[in-house]
Parts: structure tokens; C-alpha cells; sequence
């Protein structure tokens, strides 16, 4: 019997239909993509690639972006490979390879065609994650603005609140005190009286960091020498910090820090920041306290050794009324009020980590 030869022209022919089809196959994954699942298409345009080599029983492909790193199941730690680049915007930011194990192939195996087809499947590659980058933006852009439409609705709705609830607070606090002065003899009344003034005072405090939030209190920006400011907000805290018996430490890398700030909110920031380390530091432990000048900016460091924050809130602490504290202890405005207040300035504040535990606050105002 004799053996079947395949002449030139009818393999080139084969060859040529499986390039064809690879294209026709991986065009199809393109248009199809859901962006959402990524590499899940990336995965099938690679089993294309496979298909389409001449010795496919023996090929391997294995795709590598910025973002992802793909491999056929497989793949040879020795190999002869055809390798092109992956662009997105002009820029290389991966390459697709094929690969023939060393033992059995040399570089010679693969064809002109494939290296052509290569090159093209690339480019293919890297225009679908273009069109993934630009929905990606949109997306992130969308949902700022949204962000920045509910905080505006919420900004207002605060202004009002405010103001509505000053009004009745400041009755309640001012007859309360009235009403402790003609009240002598009557400790349980004076006790209570007490709880009634100190609940009203802690509501005027809420309420006044609702104006902060709603951008209701004006600012008046001097420059200043932030030095005995900080101190003496500090100093204030010293009650309660001695309550706790942590070590409070405050240190200064030079003299005199002149910046542009209006000083009560950069006392509204020192407070809050330090109010939230007091509350999550535990017994005898230390909280420090750092401002550094820089050539550009002043940076206000604050170190506690508590809990810290888990990952999957770090993006949820500064977003009004929202808080980790039991209910009741707190109205979640704190840190939502002092990025308010450093945004208005044109400065950051980022968390960090402490090691081995603990939270870093870094506050950053532009000189």
C-alpha cells in the first residue's frame, strides 16, 4: 500500500484555512466580549492561537500583559518560542508567544504565515484592551460623578439640618442652665439637669461638624505659624489622653511652621484625628504625633497603636455618617469633616498601617 504524500500547495492551502479560521475565531471572542470576564476571552483567543500552528498538537501559547499572565496547560520549561508585542495606546505593554518544546523543534518550524498571524492577533489583542481601558474610565468617571451629586444633595440636606436644629438646641441648652440655677435643693434633679445640658452640648458639637461638612462656616486663610496652634490643641487633649494613660508625643521638625490655613478648622482636623486615635488606642499605649516641613508641603503624621483599619474599609472611612463605632458614640462625621476641610485647602490625607499595629493618619497641606 502505498504511503499518501501531501504536495506543497495543498498544505499551504491547510495551513492557510486554519489561519483563516483562527482569525474568523478570534474576531468572533472580540465582538462577543463581555469586559467583565477578560480573561476569560483572552484564554480563548489563546486555544485559537493553538489550533492554528502547524505542529498544534505540540504548540503552546502563553500571553503576558500588565495585567495578566495566561499559560496553556502544559506549557515547556525548555522551548523554541515566536513572540510578538502587545500594544494599548502605543504603548508595549505585554507579548503573546508560541512555543514548540526544545527537543523536538527548532526555530525554523515555525512558518512566515505564523509569524504574520501573530503580529496581526496582537494587534487585536491589544485593541480590545484599549476598548476595556476606555469603558473602565468611563465607569470610574460615571461613578464620581454620581459621588459628587449625592454628596452635593447630602451637603444640603446638612446645611438645612443644621440650621433647623440650632435653634431648638440652643433653647434646650439655655433653659436647662435656667433652669439648674433655681434648683438648690435637689441633687437628682441637678444630676439630671447635667446629663440633659452635657446631651445637648455633645448635639451642638454634631451639628456643628454638620456645617463644617456642608461648607456652611466661612473660611478666613492667613498664613500662620501652625506651631503654638498645634500645641495648643494638643494641650486640650491632655484630659483625655490621661484618661486613657496613653503617652501623648509631639514633636516638630523645626521651630516655626508657617502655612496658609484657616486655624480653626486646622484645629477642627487636629482634634478629630486625635479624638479618633484616643478612642481605638488601648490602655498605656503611645500616640505620636508628628509635623514636618518639606519644600513643597507640611505634613501632620498621626500615629496610634490600636486595631487599625481593615482593607475592605479603607475606601468607606471618609464618607459621611459612615463609623465604626457602636452606635451612639459616634455620627461618623469626624473624618469625613477633616477631608472636607483638607480638600478645601488643596492638601491629602491618605491611612497607613502602623507597624506592628496601629493607624497612621498623614495629613498633607501645600506650602
Amino acid at each position: 500500500m502505498s504511503k499518501l504524500v501531501i504536495k506543497p500547495a495543498e498544505e499551504r492551502l491547510r495551513e492557510r484555512i486554519k489561519e483563516l479560521t483562527c482569525m474568523y475565531e478570534v474576531t468572533s471572542i472580540i465582538v462577543n466580549c463581555d469586559y467583565d470576564q477578560m480573561e476569560y476571552a483572552l484564554k480563548g483567543i489563546m486555544r485559537c492561537l493553538q489550533k492554528a500552528w502547524k505542529h498544534n498538537k505540540d504548540a503552546h501559547v502563553e500571553l503576558i500583559t500588565d495585567q495578566y499572565t495566561l499559560r496553556t496547560i502544559g506549557f515547556p520549561d525548555q522551548s523554541v518560542a515566536l513572540k510578538s508585542s502587545i500594544e494599548v495606546f502605543n504603548k508595549k505593554v505585554g507579548n503573546i508567544q508560541v512555543v514548540y518544546p526544545t527537543k523536538s523543534y527548532a526555530k525554523s518550524d515555525f512558518l512566515l504565515e505564523e509569524k504574520k498571524l501573530l503580529k496581526t492577533i496582537c494587534l487585536e489583542v491589544g485593541n480590545l484592551l484599549e476598548r476595556k481601558q476606555i469603558k473602565d474610565n468611563e465607569d470610574l468617571i460615571k461613578r464620581k460623578m454620581e459621588h459628587a451629586d449625592r454628596l452635593s444633595i447630602l451637603g444640603e440636606i446638612t446645611a438645612g439640618m443644621a440650621h433647623e436644629l440650632n435653634t431648638p438646641l440652643a433653647n434646650i441648652l439655655g433653659f436647662s442652665e435656667l433652669l439648674k440655677t433655681r434648683i438648690t435643693n435637689d441633687p437628682q434633679a441637678n444630676r439630671d439637669l447635667d446629663k440633659i445640658i452635657n446631651s445637648a452640648i455633645f448635639s451642638r458639637e454634631v451639628v456643628k461638624k454638620l456645617m463644617f461638612f456642608a461648607c456652611e462656616m466661612p473660611q478666613q486663610m492667613d498664613v500662620v505659624d501652625i506651631v503654638p496652634i498645634v500645641s495648643d490643641a494638643f494641650n486640650l487633649m491632655q484630659p483625655s489622653l490621661k484618661g486613657k494613660k496613653i503617652d501623648g508625643k509631639l514633636s516638630f521638625s523645626k521651630e516655626g511652621i508657617f502655612l496658609k490655613v484657616d486655624a480653626i478648622q486646622l484645629t477642627q482636623v487636629i482634634f478629630n484625628l486625635m479624638l479618633n486615635a484616643i478612642y481605638f488606642a488601648p490602655l498605656k499605649s503611645v500616640l505620636n504625633i508628628m509635623i514636618t516641613e518639606n519644600e513643597n508641603n507640611v505634613e501632620v503624621a498621626i500615629k496610634d497603636q490600636g486595631p487599625g483599619i481593615d482593607a475592605e474599609i479603607i475606601n468607606k472611612i471618609f464618607q459621611p455618617f459612615y463609623s465604626t463605632k457602636p452606635i451612639g458614640e459616634g455620627a461618623g462625621l469626624g473624618l469625613s469633616v477633616v477631608h472636607g476641610i483638607v480638600k478645601s485647602h488643596k492638601g491629602s490625607i491618605k491611612y497607613l498601617p502602623n507597624k506592628p499595629k496601629g493607624a497612621i493618619f498623614v495629613v498633607q497641606f501645600p506650602k
